[in-house]
């Protein structure tokens, strides 16, 4: 194991060291922001529905959320304005967030990317870069973004560094979800204390060690406790709570993904694969805002995915490889309870190759707005984060 290596896995350890006093907290009030990456292309319109469109229920006559049928019923979809609608399972953890205009969304979203290839789509989401021209495969936006905001501390929650975090600095990545062995054995902990021997660092590092065996035995019999699972709403929940935690004590630049969002095959409509997807991730967001507890003013999350599905349903009682995609934004102060950005009439003649949502407002002049606002980030700043775009103001924060 290298010592870049060691020092990104050890990082874990830094908000937990309250126990040895050491914690180095970000400042109270200090902006946080959070990519939430839904891998495999996220059914939008049995999300976020379009209840006034009739070609919706056409297109989808196996799959398609029922309309709402009234502010005080339990059954149908949520209904967020005139047109568009919440599916019920977020009923109690996203609706919630957005009367209290904590939660907003952002329909026809997305990248120009026409590949509808899942690896290809999202490696150029997270390298931010223009379509056009040569790409820089070490350099992601995150990373770039984190080179301009002053003292910013970003972490990744995924076994592997993520495309977005490439770069140049030593960013930390764990997975919360990989609990249920020990963090390092005996004779690794060994060679790691050996690497150091006699090097200033050495106290710290042992003690790093020894408390990142500690968080997994927790995190361990947590887990056992609790039964928990990737996709269950309990799994996620816990899961995000730590994300809470970690981001509310020290980070403020973070990225995690979720996997299972391909439905091709029965994907369900108020009840289903995808309803079990999105119930655990709107549960899982509604506790992350709960752990940040005041903090959750200062944060702000993104949920995104590589593309959108196919509007019409497939012989599957599925969806395809779509194109555009909504995004959530959610947080303490954003401008919320609304949809956002620019918008068009949900019918056939409005489809983008008489198949998918268009993309009108496009990820990185949505993002580089946002950050521009949330930050204070000069053009020129903005433009190193999201080289070639033109950032749009939609007033989010």
């Amino acid at each position: 194991m290298k010592r870049r290596d060691f020092l990104q896995m050890a990082a874990l350890a830094a908000p937990a060291l309250t126990i040895s006093g050491q914690l180095f907290a970000a400042p109270p009030g200090s902006p946080r922001f959070l990519l939430v990456f839904l891998r495999g292309g996220y059914d939008c319109a049995n999300v976020v529905i379009p209840y006034s469109s009739s070609y919706y229920y056409e297109s989808r006559p196996n799959i398609a959320v029922a309309k709402p049928t009234g502010p005080d019923a339990t059954d149908g979809a949520v209904a967020l304005d005139a047109n568009w609608a919440l599916t019920p399972v977020l009923r109690t953890s996203i609706a919630p967030l957005y009367k209290s205009r904590q939660a907003l969304f952002i329909p026809f979203a997305g990248t120009e990317d026409l590949s509808r290839s899942h690896f290809e789509t999202q490696d150029s989401i997270e390298l931010g870069q223009p379509l056009q021209g040569s790409h820089d495969l070490r350099s992601g936006f995150l990373s770039r973004l984190a080179g301009v905001v002053n003292g910013a501390d970003p972490i990744a929650f995924t076994d592997s560094m993520p495309v977005s975090f490439r770069g140049d600095r030593d960013i930390p990545n764990i997975s919360l979800k990989g609990v249920g062995k020990p963090v390092f054995d005996t004779r690794q902990a060994s060679i790691l204390s050996d690497m150091y021997a006699g090097h200033p660092l050495q106290p710290k590092v042992i003690d790093g060690l020894e408390l990142r065996q500690e968080v997994g035995r927790a995190l361990e019999m947590e887990m056992k406790e609790a039964s928990r699972d990737a996709i269950s709403p309990k799994g996620f929940e816990l899961e995000a709570r730590r994300i809470g935690r970690l981001m509310r004590d020290q980070y403020r630049i973070g990225f995690v993904d979720i996997g299972g969002w391909d439905t091709h095959v029965n994907e369900g409509a108020a009840q289903g694969a995808l309803a079990n997807n999105i119930e655990s991730l709107g549960r899982g967001l509604a506790a992350l805002s709960q752990e940040l507890g005041g903090e959750w003013r200062n944060t702000v999350v993104a949920v995104v995915s590589e593309f959108g599905r196919t509007f019409r349903e497939n012989g599957n009682k599925g969806t395809d490889h779509g194109h555009g995609s909504v995004h959530w934004l959610l947080g303490g102060s954003i401008n919320g309870g609304r949809i956002a950005g620019e918008q068009a009439r949900v019918d056939k003649t409005s489809l983008f190759q008489d198949r998918d949502y268009p993309v009108l407002n496009e990820y990185r002049a949505v993002l580089g707005g946002l950050f521009g606002t949330l930050w204070g980030l000069s053009s020129d700043q903005v433009q190193r984060v999201f080289p070639g775009s033109t950032p749009v103001n939609l007033q989010l924060a």
